[in-house]
């Protein structure tokens, strides 16, 4: 029997370790997808407790504490830190099979140097050894970050927002650079209550009001400018479902002009609103040298009861099932032909999207570049082992991996940069039983350039690092 999660976790074959201990674990991390919020790291102040650093903000653990049949007063209500904490440990054992059971271990690990398994009898020791480091100045979010070796870390925010966090971190000695990511969503969505709260905080902004749609794109893309700036090189867009129309300017005026008045939003309009919108930031994007995230396949707030009561973002948003492919390839083919296609990365929340997703790049190639567009790394639901071993076999199926982007957090928690190591195992895992069987050769040298890629040099290629050695 194999000792749990021990040095050689998930490293099942001699070719396996020799690759993740010699070659994967040794890269740096880059982050180029999270939701860490940027004042946590400009701020740079130690945390109270185990419980504000690990469970405040994390919908998976919430998700899997509410199936466990967890009161929320334990989970998001008005339970004191200790409690919360020892609710997460009393279900943990049930976690069989579920990826937070590696993960709370491998940050336990990582972070603490706590090899203990995380029950209800180990609980109370666990969290008196954690708040006593935490305490102590290298548990500070930048120090941590430094010590998981994080060398790029990309924030999400909207338009409108100050940088002001990104300025200071701009102006803090550290090792890692924390750049922000450029998130329009609100500005997509007309039916949605925000949308006037984004206009409103945007015409603040940029000091002048938004009366029509070249008003607002103008705006936009202005912000597009000011994040250029900051050091921002990834725009990150999350559809629901993609648009089903070509850009139209007129209806995309009437659209907006039907919002500002408060009238129902014809669909079709919404429709070409919201390519026409992209279509001028896509511009902007590829003149920028950014490279373009579309994040489809969630269907939000699956219980309006529960969104009612918690709002968005708290574990309720669900995998939505409808054909994608043939609206994707619109939009591709769209920019692509208008010469507005910039790098792209592509997301669904859907396992039965991912080989479809692999082919659609494909077809997008740019002449001399190497995966101008590719699929992004198991999202969300898929971030575990059958979901990163299946998109890593689609990927070598139907393209190339050693363009395979890696993997990012997509986490608002500080210690999910194991997550990285997780991937860097199960990738290693991957490749030793192809060389074992027979399927790879042995050669050393060209895994070591596929590790190196795909662990650090290919993500980190979207800030301008390393470009050479993947063209």
């Amino acid at each position: 029997m194999k000792a749990y999660m021990d040095e050689h976790f998930l490293l099942d074959t001699a070719t396996a370790r020799q690759l993740y201990h010699e070659q994967a674990s040794r890269w740096p991390i880059c982050d180029f997808h999270c939701h860490i919020n940027p004042s946590e790291l400009a701020a740079n102040q130690s945390y109270a407790n185990l419980s504000d650093v690990w469970l405040g903000g994390d919908h998976y653990k919430w998700r899997a504490m509410r199936l466990a049949g967890v009161p929320e007063r334990l989970i998001t209500g008005t339970a004191d830190p200790e409690e919360k904490f020892m609710a997460w440990a009393g279900i943990m054992p049930q976690l069989i099979g579920n990826p937070l059971h590696h993960w709370t271990h491998l940050e336990l690990q990582r972070y603490f140097g706590i090899s203990d398994t995380l029950s209800h009898q180990t609980a109370p020791s666990i969290w008196q050894r954690a708040n006593d480091a935490l305490a102590r100045p290298e548990f500070r979010p930048l120090q941590m970050l430094e010590r998981m070796n994080v060398r790029w870390l990309c924030t999400t925010d909207d338009p409108a927002d100050s940088l002001e966090s990104h300025r200071v971190l701009g102006q803090t000695q550290t090792a890692v650079t924390v750049i922000p990511a450029f998130r329009p969503d609100r500005f997509f969505k007309l039916a949605q209550s925000g949308f006037s709260d984004a206009l409103q905080q945007l015409e603040a902004r940029i000091n002048r009001p938004l009366r029509g749609f070249d008003d607002l794109a103008a705006g936009l893309v202005e912000q597009v400018d000011r994040f250029t700036a900051h050091g921002c090189r990834l725009a990150d867009h999350g559809f629901d479902t993609l648009p089903e129309q070509k850009p139209d300017l007129k209806k995309a005026e009437r659209a907006l002009r039907s919002r500002l008045a408060g009238q129902t939003v014809d669909p079709d309009d919404l429709s070409c609103y919201q390519a026409a919108l992209l279509y001028e930031l896509a511009e902007a994007y590829q003149r920028n040298g950014w490279t373009m995230q579309l994040h489809v396949g969630a269907l939000r707030n699956a219980s309006q009861r529960q969104f009612s009561r918690m709002g968005a973002d708290t574990g309720y948003d669900v995998i939505r099932d409808i054909p994608i492919a043939e609206n994707l390839v619109l939009l591709l083919d769209t920019l692509e032909q208008a010469g507005r296609l910039p790098r792209t990365l592509l997301y669904s929340l859907n396992a039965q999207d991912n080989l479809t997703l692999a082919v659609i790049a494909g077809a997008f190639a740019r002449d001399g570049e190497p995966a101008w567009v590719r699929p992004g790394p198991a999202w969300w639901f898929h971030d575990q082992l059958d979901g990163i071993r299946q998109h890593l076999k689609h990927y070598s199926q139907v393209g190339v991996l050693s363009t395979y982007i890696g993997m990012t957090t997509d986490s608002r928690s500080l210690l999910s940069y194991t997550r990285h190591e997780y991937f860097r195992r199960i990738f290693c895992q991957l490749l030793g039983s192809w060389v074992e069987n027979g399927l790879y050769p042995a050669d050393m040298d060209a895994l070591q350039d596929l590790i190196g890629r795909v662990c650090y040099q290919n993500a980190a290629s979207l800030f301008g690092e390393n470009r050479s050695v993947i063209d």
